[in-house]
C-alpha cells in the first residue's frame, strides 16, 4: 500500500483552490445583482443645484469688502 501524499495533496490543493475560485464567482454574481436590485428600488436622485441666491451674492460683498479692509490696512502700516 502505497500512499501518494504529493499527488493527494496537488489534488487537495486544486480542489480547495477551485471551491474558492467558484464561491468568489458566485459572490460576484449575488453582488451584481443586488446593486441591481438597489438601483431598481432606490434609484440615486440627481442633487439639487440651488440657484444663485442673494445670500451668495452678500457673502461674495463681503468677501470683497474683508479684501478691501486688509489691504487698506496694509498699505497705511
Amino acid at each position: 500500500m502505497e500512499i501518494d501524499l504529493v499527488g493527494e495533496g496537488l489534488k487537495f490543493m486544486v480542489l480547495g483552490m477551485a471551491i474558492v475560485f467558484i464561491f468568489l464567482l458566485v459572490l460576484v454574481q449575488v453582488v451584481k445583482l443586488q446593486a441591481l436590485i438597489i438601483n431598481k428600488y432606490f434609484p440615486e436622485k440627481a442633487p439639487e443645484v440651488a440657484p444663485a441666491s442673494s445670500s451668495a451674492t452678500q457673502d461674495a460683498h463681503h468677501v470683497a469688502a474683508i479684501v478691501a479692509a486688509v489691504s487698506d490696512f496694509r498699505k497705511n502700516q
